[in-house]
């Protein structure tokens, strides 16, 4: 997975580039977009990341992408424990806001439920929209 380069080799030749640090780079990306996967896409980046380095440095070429994945795939733990925390500790009030926006039908009702979200939590409506 980590050696996908389209020109040809000959036997025991190393890659001119490494490129699992792209894929890395992909992995933890999509861990930030996609919040209920993303700490396992995340993961997935900081692993690929550290792999493509590794291999990079055996045999001695470089890793476009391979640290820049690691850091976005530890943001992507990051922002998904804190988001899965939030959820955690206001269990309650996300299922209240998540009822009270089912019902809302017009913009004045919704925001009505998002003022509800705020004043109970002190945190923007947009933590639980995703």
């Amino acid at each position: 997975m980590t050696d996908n380069s389209p020109e040809p080799r000959t036997e025991g030749q190393p890659p001119r580039v490494e490129r699992g640090g792209l894929w890395g780079l992909f992995f933890g990306a999509a861990g930030l977009l996609l919040p209920p996967y993303g700490a396992v896409l995340s993961v997935f980046g900081v692993v690929q990341g550290f792999r493509a380095r590794r291999a990079a440095r055996r045999n001695r070429t470089q890793a476009p992408g391979a640290l820049l994945s690691v850091v976005v795939g530890v943001l992507g733990v990051v922002v998904s424990l804190a988001l899965t925390s939030v959820f955690v500790v206001y269990r309650d009030q996300v299922t209240e806001f998540r009822d009270c926006s089912a019902r809302a039908h017009t913009v004045t009702s919704q925001k009505v439920c998002d003022e509800a979200w705020e004043s109970s939590t002190g945190l923007p409506p947009t933590v639980v929209a995703a």
